[in-house]
């Protein structure tokens, strides 16, 4: 096989051809001839390859050895192969690549699919993550409470003031577990209709008042200051219970973990329209977040600071909670921090 054989009007058919099918497919693909040239290309492909053109060099698009071997092989008569390829830059990807022949009268080429396992891979290492980390957090208060048992039914058992101290404890800690089982049911139900936007038209302004009121008592005595901003009405399309919770969740974050900065403590919550957008916003004028933790912050588990999270009755769970309704409601939450001047979490609605 040679260049000069391509021109051949009936190979320039044939081309024409695969390049049609081949942009049909949603996998970026490949077509090299036995001189290991592109002669076909899809969209796909022209994103991950940016200097893939027909008629260049394999080896100036695709610098992988395992990927130019099996083509080398295939070419040869060799049988279908796959292969891993990993992109580190510009962000990490894996890719799961396949190469096989293709012929016609004569005319042998080789097919390079690539698979795209990025985010296969990301979602497994989630699950696994979340269930050792669930794991994690419900074994520590099983075992604190099997271990208090054992002690009031053994040395304790006829010391009123040790069992009234560990009895205290053994509730703090079966309330743990029941807002931990608690919010792992709420992120279940979520998921599974968050492909389901909601339509019942709802008053963001009337929510986030009945949840400045309900926390109102708790900022009070953390001795926090609460702002409240808003419209006489904000309307948009949404499940009031679900938006109760992002700014439940939101609003008590702000208060317990956004202490300890400037003076007076104050939380400021606020609501506002723009050009169809209804954006609910908390501010709170603490320590701020490190900017290295800001893209992880709605991870499942994930704590900026564990042992302070765990000793004010954090699951780990709340942001990720408010990140899947918020997609649920196809919205947008962003995170601003800046050390030592506080943080502000936004969520932008559609009306």
């Amino acid at each position: 096989m040679n260049d000069a054989k391509l021109q051949t009007p009936a190979e320039a058919d044939h081309s024409q051809i695969v390049s049609a099918l081949i942009g049909a497919l949603p996998d970026p693909v490949l077509v090299v001839d036995g001189n290991r040239r592109i002669i076909a290309t899809n969209s796909g492909a022209r994103i991950l390859f940016t200097n893939a053109t027909v008629g260049g060099a394999l080896t100036l698009s695709v610098r992988a050895p395992d990927i130019l071997d099996a083509v080398l092989r295939i070419l040869d008569g060799g049988e279908r192969e796959c292969v891993l390829w990993s992109e580190p830059v510009p962000v990490e990807r894996l890719f799961e690549v396949y190469v096989s022949a293709f012929t016609y009268e004569g005319y042998r080429a080789a097919v390079i699919e690539f698979r795209d396992l990025t985010e296969a891979r990301r979602v497994e290492r989630m699950r696994v993550d979340f269930i050792a980390n669930a794991s994690h957090e419900l074994r520590t208060p099983l075992a604190s409470l099997l271990g208090f048992i054992e002690t009031l039914q053994g040395p304790a058992k006829d010391d009123t003031a040790a069992r009234e101290q560990f009895l205290g404890i053994m509730r703090d800690q079966a309330r743990r577990m029941t807002r931990l089982v608690d919010d792992l049911l709420s992120l279940s139900r979520i998921e599974q209709n968050e492909h389901v936007r909601p339509q019942t038209p709802v008053d963001l302004v009337a929510i986030v008042r009945h949840v400045v009121d309900t926390l109102a008592p708790v900022a009070n005595e953390g001795g926090v200051e609460l702002m409240v901003s808003t419209p006489k009405t904000a309307m948009i399309a949404g499940d009031r219970d679900e938006l109760i919770r992002v700014a439940e969740n939101l609003v008590e974050n702000a208060i317990k973990y956004g202490a300890g900065g400037g003076s007076p403590q104050r939380v400021t919550v606020s609501v506002t329209e723009s050009g169809g957008l209804t954006t609910l916003e908390v501010r709170d004028n603490g320590p701020g977040i490190p900017p290295e933790h800001l893209p992880r912050l709605t991870e499942r588990f994930y704590r900026v600071d564990a042992p302070t999270s765990r000793a004010k009755g954090g699951t780990g769970l709340g942001l990720a909670i408010v990140k899947h309704i918020v997609s649920r409601h196809r919205g947008r939450l962003s995170v601003e921090s800046t050390l030592g001047s506080g943080s502000t979490f936004r969520v932008t609605l559609k009306k």
